[in-house]
């Protein structure tokens, strides 16, 4: 089921297997052993410090980081299947600990592309020196996000973070929030408008953005219903003054930073997926073990009909990735309407796995300290992740239909 072997190549396999044991030895205890942690309104107490250690201790931290910083090589004929993968492992024991280190696997492979090389050699090695070093993307704002990749490219729509050259320094002046690993990041990557003649696509620029810089603040750690294990955050920059090195690309961000676009989405669905396995495992083993109305649960017709319709879920879940992430890996021109249908796909059928999940528990699926309810929460989340499910449908029926298709924003 799922990431069999026949579709993997032994490299594939051995790092499934390596995260595999690395959630069921070291993540999974530890999450069931205190169920409240999530809940602590610390954020930085709530993922134990060895968590990412044991991560960087097999290499889970590395992928992304090219390989003459001390990156751990892959195929690049199938890097977006590879994510996939370890993405889905690691989602099994949760999704928020799996968004920690996807956010810095896709930001290590942007800086590889963009970053001069002595800001590459001094950040990969500040990275690969520390197991609880975060990195974070900084594209949405309160104004504005998933509505800003309809097709209404215009200066009305650009952001409102905005960038301006003074001398040999840019000057950056907005907010940010809704950013993955925002709270506790040492690195970030700021987009701003540096057009404003240009919609967003022409008028962006990105920056590389110590955490440390004045000017920048971290403001407040948004509370979230599930994937409470990555620490959202919201930011402020005033007056923050960088070195003219640290643009990365100037007016074309949006542009460049595709290269990890749909292997994002991918991300997103494979993140999905795990969660759905572990809700489904989860129950297999309860209506095997669990007695009720003098039968053991499975011998129900309406619960094996239940088990059933979860596992058909999966799998077509896991069948649309595969195909997804193949078509990106390949540069196929469906790569991405495909990856953006496998996210808005993945967020419906697995909340309903979920669902099924938490019901065939009864009254249990609702108890944090059996964790049911935790996979629904999570599951959740996904339905905003890297696009909402509707701006992502309306992307879809564009690239469809795009002589007839609605804007669908500003007028028409």
């Amino acid at each position: 089921m799922y990431f069999q072997d026949r579709y993997l190549s032994n490299e594939q396999i051995l790092m499934r297997d390596t995260c595999r044991k690395y959630v069921d030895e070291v993540v999974a205890p530890w999450i069931r052993e205190d169920r409240s942690r999530e809940w602590s309104m610390d954020p930085e107490a709530r993922l134990a410090p060895h968590i990412l250690e044991k991560a960087d201790e097999i290499g889970l931290r590395y992928l992304g980081v090219p390989e003459e910083f001390g990156g751990i090589p892959l195929d690049a004929d199938t890097l977006s299947q590879t994510f996939a993968v370890i993405s889905t492992e690691l989602s099994r024991g949760d999704s928020g600990l799996a968004d920690k280190l996807v956010q810095n696997w896709k930001i290590s492979v942007l800086l590889g592309v963009l970053a001069p090389e002595h800001l590459k050699k001094k950040w990969f090695a500040a990275y690969m020196a520390d197991p609880q070093f975060l990195m974070a993307h900084c594209l949405t704002e309160p104004r504005g996000a998933s509505d800003r990749w309809l097709p209404y490219n215009v200066p009305e729509a650009s952001m409102e973070t905005k960038a301006v050259l003074e001398g040999d320094e840019w000057v950056i002046n907005g907010r940010k929030q809704f950013i993955s690993n925002g709270y506790d990041a040492k690195l970030y990557i700021v987009y701003a408008n540096t057009d404003s003649t240009q919609g967003t696509m022409q008028g962006t620029s990105s920056f590389l953005v110590p955490r440390e810089t004045p000017g920048l603040t971290v403001t407040r750690c948004n509370e979230t219903i599930g994937g409470r294990f990555m620490n959202n955050g919201e930011i402020v920059f005033e007056n923050v003054r960088l070195p003219a090195d640290h643009l990365l690309a100037h007016n074309d961000a949006l542009g460049k930073a595709g290269i990890y676009f749909q292997p994002g989405k991918i991300m997103v669905a494979a993140k999905n997926l795990g969660i759905g396995i572990a809700a489904y495992e989860d129950t297999v083993r309860f209506v095997h073990e669990r007695v009720q109305g003098g039968r053991v649960l499975i011998k129900h017709q309406a619960v094996a009909s239940r088990i059933a319709d979860m596992a058909t879920r999966l799998e077509a879940v896991s069948a649309l990735l595969r195909h997804a992430a193949t078509a990106v890996d390949e540069g196929s021109p469906d790569a991405a309407i495909l990856a953006t249908m496998v996210k808005v796909f993945a967020s419906d059928e697995i909340l309903k796995v979920c669902q099924n999940a938490m019901e065939l528990h009864g009254g249990y699926g609702a108890m944090v300290e059996v964790g049911i309810e935790k996979y629904f929460r999570d599951a959740a989340v996904c339905l905003h992740s890297d696009g909402t499910t509707d701006v992502s449908n309306f992307k879809i029926v564009k690239s469809m239909f795009p002589a007839t298709a609605g804007t669908y924003a500003g007028p028409e």
